[in-house]
């Protein structure tokens, strides 16, 4: 398969730099399960373009499902753990930054899960990346984005640390920085092996579920589901993540 390089408007790359050869270990326990019955049934059988592909946690078993898949990436690094696993030479994916970057086809359904629409630099952005998704959206086809609730309170003074993960053979911490005048954080996980110390930097700028949804708005999107979770649990004041389906509004 073909990987398009595209201009970058921001450093899209720079987070697989860090996590590339580690990032496969270090979310092994993110199990795909739910996530994936719950895109399959969203798709309805159709194609599916992921932004922020990654090493292909999602999009390979969607795959193995037997659903076509697509991917955006902004590094190649990661493409590359992509590639090197059965089945990822059947994915399409074009790196770069995934607030313009297009690849071929209409889609029943563009996912942007993870967390990674904070990944974008600013609100333009990701603005940008809602009208880039719905781009990609054939009619009635949907937009899913998977994002934790932003929560202020968990910071005392600006700063929070906070175990992600504990293992007898793993631990893994997070550091943050809050910026609420911008609505940014700035992170770095911190994962302690018996191998030594991996430090994994990352930068949000959060946003609130009301946000996305106008984002969602401004695409031509129209919020279909919330849930509290893959799960699909009801979403509710106390909700700390959530999974939000949005379905272009030109939909029957």
């Amino acid at each position: 398969m073909v990987v398009r390089e595209a201009e970058l408007s921001f450093d899209a790359s720079a987070y697989g730099r860090y996590v590339a050869d580690v990032y496969d270990e270090t979310y092994a326990y993110l199990t795909p399960d739910s996530a994936v019955q719950v895109l399959a049934e969203l798709a309805e059988g159709g194609p599916v373009c992921e932004f922020g592909i990654g090493t292909g946690r999602l999009a390979l078993p969607l795959v193995e499902r037997g659903l076509t898949v697509a991917g955006i990436e902004g590094s190649s690094d990661m493409v590359a753990g992509l590639r090197s696993k059965a089945g990822g030479d059947r994915i399409d994916v074009a790196v770069g930054d995934f607030t313009h970057t297009r690849v071929p086809g209409d889609f029943a359904l563009v996912l942007l899960a993870f967390n990674t629409v904070f990944a974008l630099p600013d609100q333009a952005a990701q603005v940008a990346c809602f009208r880039n998704a719905a781009a990609h959206l054939r009619p009635g086809g949907r937009f899913v984005v998977e994002a934790w609730v932003p929560d202020p309170a968990a910071f005392r003074n600006g700063s929070a640390l906070r175990p992600v993960r504990v293992a007898e053979d793993e631990v893994l911490l997070e550091a943050a920085l809050l910026h609420p005048a911008e609505q940014r954080m700035t992170t770095t996980k911190v994962r302690l092996t018996a191998g030594g110390v991996h430090l994994l930097p990352a930068n949000h700028r959060y946003a609130w579920p009301a946000e996305l949804d106008l984002m969602a708005e401004l695409a031509g999107l129209r919020r279909e589901h919330r849930w509290a979770g893959w799960t699909r649990l009801p979403f509710g004041d106390d909700s700390r993540e959530h999974v939000s389906v949005y379905r272009r509004a030109d939909s029957a």
